[in-house]
């Protein structure tokens, strides 16, 4: 069985920074990419940034420049390091992982940017 287990998020002032991280177990033979992605109440989830196989990345217009996503593949761990963090980042965060056929996702993480 695939686990995704999120950790990092937390209360930070605008301005300040946290680092998300994305443990992913189980068996999984082959993966094409990680993500993060963030969600709203009420809101669809989208995408905040993805590193594929190969390690090209792409990122939301909102977070580039400021959100930088890297991966540890001995690890099996996905990071997404958050700088220069707004209110508007305020949502849940989601880790993605994309195996052929089939995709996992983490239970969430809260990150809350105060003003």
């Amino acid at each position: 069985q695939v686990q995704l287990v999120e950790s990092g998020g937390g209360l930070v002032q605008a301005g300040g920074s946290l680092r998300l991280a994305c443990v992913v177990s189980g068996r999984i033979f082959s993966i094409n990419a990680m993500g993060w992605y963030r969600q709203a109440p009420g809101k669809q989830r989208e995408l905040v940034a993805v590193i594929i196989s190969c390690g090209s990345t792409n990122y939301a217009g909102s977070v580039k420049g400021r959100f930088t996503i890297s991966r540890d593949n001995a690890k099996n761990t996905v990071y997404l390091q958050m700088n220069s963090l707004k209110p508007a980042d305020t949502d849940v965060y989601y880790c993605n992982v994309e195996v052929p056929f089939n995709e996992y996702w983490g239970q969430g993480t809260q990150v809350t940017v105060s003003s």
